[in-house]
């Protein structure tokens, strides 16, 4: 689409003189068209200012400059998306970052979310702005954890009245980027999964915790559960499901397979099945043996028998879809019940949201939420 005269952007929706008060008080970006031949969206950023920019987006294209318009303080990118994107993008000015302010949808103070017109809906999850405070549950325990080191606050919410654990990898994340509390009471409240009780649990070194070592469960096993035990968290016993995503998803797909005891239900986003010893440090981690050492130990034919597992990897991961479909296969192969799906994503938790519900509902075999 050519840019030209003086509504350039009329186009996308949006009329009026770039730079002009009429025209800012007006515009609200992101805006998608269709690509002539078919092939996804253009969609146009923009941002008000005097100050050169990027667009910064989250693990699916390198950053794209903004253009000036004329001597305006109108900044604009347009940007190639393909079919059924959601991504988590912000603008980057020097050293700062800073969220779209015409975009209604953040995800905490620095970021925002644009989706193609196409992208499947996310039912449960609100329209947070960057400036919402989120809310908080008013449980919180603090774990002084003496496998892990260190001091860390467990938040935990007994989502229609408490039922199932539901343990939550990278829980700040969850807590005050994505409104995952207010998403699960949604879906509890809609029947579309039976009351749980979630655990946002922190990670204090994703690196060392998430990879393939047994400490972190040792930890929740021995020190975490008791103490909520202790601490009269309503919980359901016997029925845990824990949910992560990239290296969380590796780390519950190894508590799966080394602590059948524990755990017994998975819902993983995008794991990091790539993951071997040392190849986080390689300069391209991705790049190595399908499945990495997670597929090597499968290959064992450890019996899952007892295992509920969904998967689900973002449909543009297009380097990660390989090693998370190897691992698929080998789990079923072990004898786990399996659920396979794709997000209208990259490797971002805008896109893998409605999956974890999903995901969740289904370990816990419960029929899946709206949204499919």
């Amino acid at each position: 689409m050519e840019l030209t005269g003086e509504e350039p952007f009329a186009g996308f929706g949006l009329p009026g003189v770039p730079g002009t008060d009429g025209f800012w008080a007006a515009a609200r970006t992101p805006a998608s068209v269709p690509v002539p031949d078919g092939d996804g969206w253009t969609t146009l950023f923009l941002r008000r200012g005097s100050e050169a920019a990027t667009v910064g987006f989250e693990s699916w294209s390198e950053p794209v400059p903004l253009r000036r318009w004329g001597a305006t303080d109108c900044w604009y990118a347009k940007v190639h998306m393909p079919a059924r994107l959601r991504v988590t993008y912000r603008f980057l000015v020097g050293d700062a970052a800073y969220a779209d302010p015409l975009n209604p949808a953040g995800a905490g103070g620095d970021r925002s979310v644009a989706a193609t017109p196409d992208a499947p809906p996310q039912p449960h999850w609100p329209t947070v702005g960057a400036d919402d405070v989120l809310p908080l549950p008013r449980t919180r325990l603090r774990w002084t954890s003496e496998r892990l080191g260190g001091r860390r606050s467990v938040r935990v919410h007994a989502a229609g009245g408490g039922g199932p654990l539901v343990l939550l990898l990278d829980g700040d994340d969850w807590l005050y980027l994505h409104p995952a509390m207010t998403a699960f009471d949604s879906a509890v409240a809609g029947g579309g999964m039976p009351p749980v009780t979630l655990v946002f649990l922190p990670a204090r070194d994703r690196a060392a915790e998430f990879g393939c070592r047994p400490e972190l469960w040792e930890a929740v096993r021995d020190e975490l559960l008791p103490l909520m035990a202790e601490s009269g968290v309503p919980a359901e016993p016997g029925r845990l499901v824990v949910a992560g995503q990239s290296l969380g998803g590796l780390s519950a797909l190894y508590a799966a397979v080394e602590f059948p005891g524990l755990v017994s239900r998975v819902a993983c986003q995008s794991p990091s099945v790539w993951w071997a010893p040392g190849a986080a440090g390689l300069a391209d981690p991705v790049g190595g043996p399908l499945g990495g050492a997670l597929a090597a130990r499968l290959r064992g034919r450890p019996d899952l028998s007892g295992l509920r597992i969904a998967f689900d990897v973002g449909e543009h991961e297009r380097r990660m879809l390989p090693h998370c479909a190897l691992v698929e296969e080998l789990t079923q192969q072990a004898g786990a019940t399996v659920r396979v799906s794709r997000s209208a994503s990259g490797h971002d938790r805008a896109g893998w949201r409605q999956a974890l519900l999903r995901d969740v509902a289904w370990a816990l075999a419960q029929a899946p939420v709206v949204g499919t």
